[in-house]
């Protein structure tokens, strides 16, 4: 029997007239000679059903300077790849909706002594999302504003962490607790961010945004280049010795903690002379004070533009003529030196090559600022029926660290508390990890390796187990390889 063949027994059921229907999700295409189902993952060749794009196995190099050459050849005997060196993962693995059947490939290999099993499949996702993290001081929107797409809601703002913003996009209540419409345009928007694609999202109350995994965030149609060094009472700290001498007061502006520098413990530890101003906002603890302007698009996340206007009062008992006042930004990008005169008004003059050197030296600090896109996912129902008969003791064997998950080979953050709730970063999965069912759901590849003996004790399909080389022999044109993610621990014992 063919390898096609073979898997074709596990997606689908041969109809009349050379049409079969696949059971891969749902929906149950049924599909006719020479065409691909309502979500092109499958098709039906000359009366096989068959995976449109080839199976992934991963492949650690020999040389980490020289990588594996990828491929998927027709010519591909299993014998070119060492099986000590290769992962299989569920990229174009298939799944088995529903899971009553064994995963696509249970394979079992032997790694430092060590008999292990990996349970290969595609999960179908309908509990998923992506949270989303941009490295920016600027608002986007208030905290829980919807998020939307094309004018459909996909998620919403969740609480801002240091230095970014963050976004919660996808989830079970907009796949399909909304309209057909919004489900689409989630499944679409989780799907491009997966990959790696731009896509520009309106926050109701804030701003536009382009996000795009590992690229800078373009806000309002300009791009962010920093993410800040910290807050205005941190960046008070950390460059306070740098000032001495060079200034008499520093105001680093920031939406959530403004510093003064005379004021904080910094300066004070400095015996720094007081220097009398006072800024706006709700002073906290010495030299540092919050809600000193709205939030926005200006100075340090505020709607700043003239940072002179978080001056509430300068007191003339304590400030002095001559006294040289710097404000700056969280990130350096903004910035003004100004000197008091006779009347005690601030007067903008040009910021002598000390005092910008340490404003460089705030940039120099402040990472580039990214987006970052984590794909979060439930791996619950009938998936577990995949791996074993009795799916709780697969769940248990997660929860307690025997087993290593892994999604395209990528490691997983485990969730604690009950059930399989994973995330993953999607740059560190292959490309092309994931597809859509029209339900409409999110496909990712997901994996489970574990010893042998424990499979067997979970209540494993063990009569399905398969020796790696047979499983690459047997791929044959089917076959995709790459080169292991030099970032990524290696799954298996070593």
């Amino acid at each position: 029997m063919t390898s096609r063949a073979a898997r074709s027994e596990k997606f689908g059921a041969a109809e009349g007239d050379g049409i079969i229907r696949c059971d891969a999700c749902p929906v149950l295409c049924r599909i006719r000679p020479g065409r691909a189902g309502a979500c092109a993952r499958y098709a039906n060749q000359d009366g096989v059903l068959v995976r449109t794009d080839p199976a992934l196995t991963l492949a650690q190099a020999v040389d980490q300077h020289r990588p594996v050459v990828a491929f998927a050849q027709a010519e591909w005997d299993g014998e070119l790849l060492d099986p000590s060196r290769a992962f299989v993962t569920g990229v174009g693995a298939g799944t088995t909706y529903p899971d009553y059947k064994p995963a696509p490939f249970i394979v079992g290999a032997t790694h430092a002594g060590v008999d292990t099993v990996t349970v290969v499949t595609e999960g179908m996702f309908s509990y998923c999302g992506v949270k989303v993290k941009i490295d920016t001081d600027r608002h986007l929107g208030p905290e829980a504003a919807p998020v939307r797409v094309n004018g459909e809601q996909v998620g919403h703002v969740t609480t801002a962490e240091y230095g970014s913003q963050m976004l919660s996009i996808g989830g079970v209540r907009h796949l399909t607790g909304g309209s057909k419409k919004e489900g689409v345009v989630t499944c679409e928007t989780l799907l491009r961010l997966c990959g790696a694609e731009p896509v520009e999202m309106t926050i109701e109350g804030g701003h536009s945004v382009v996000v795009q995994s590992g690229a800078a965030p373009i806000v309002d149609g300009t791009p962010e280049r920093r993410m800040r060094v910290g807050c205005g009472s941190a960046a008070v700290g950390i460059f306070a010795q740098q000032w001495l001498g060079h200034v008499d007061e520093v105001i680093v502006v920031d939406d959530h903690i403004t510093g003064v520098l005379t004021e904080h413990q910094a300066g004070k530890v400095l015996n720094m002379r007081p220097a009398g101003i006072r800024v706006r906002g709700r002073r906290s603890t010495p030299g540092r004070y919050f809600q000193v302007a709205r939030p926005g698009l200006g100075w340090g996340g505020t709607d700043i533009t003239d940072p002179l206007a978080v001056i509430e009062k300068i007191d003339p008992k304590v400030a002095w003529p001559g006294l040289r006042l710097l404000l700056t930004s969280t990130t350096g990008e903004d910035a003004l030196f100004c000197v008091l005169d006779e009347a005690l008004n601030p007067v903008p003059t040009d910021m002598p090559a000390a005092v910008r050197s340490v404003v460089d030296r705030i940039g120099e600090n402040c990472e580039p600022s990214l987006c970052s896109v984590v794909f979060m996912a439930g791996a619950g129902g009938s998936l577990r029926a995949g791996v074993t008969e009795n799916p709780v003791l697969l769940t248990q064997a997660v929860q307690s660290g025997q087993v290593r998950v892994t999604m395209g080979g990528a490691p997983v953050y485990l969730w604690p508390g009950g059930g399989i709730t994973v995330m993953a970063d999607v740059l560190r999965m292959p490309r092309m990890s994931f597809g859509h069912v029209p339900t409409p759901a999110i496909v990712a590849p997901i994996e489970f390796t574990l010893p042998r003996a424990l499979y067997a004790r979970l209540g494993g399909h063990m009569d399905q187990v398969v020796p790696v080389e047979e499983v690459l022999r047997g791929l044959g044109a089917d076959l995709r390889v790459e080169t292991w993610h030099p970032a990524n621990p290696w799954p298996l014992p070593r």
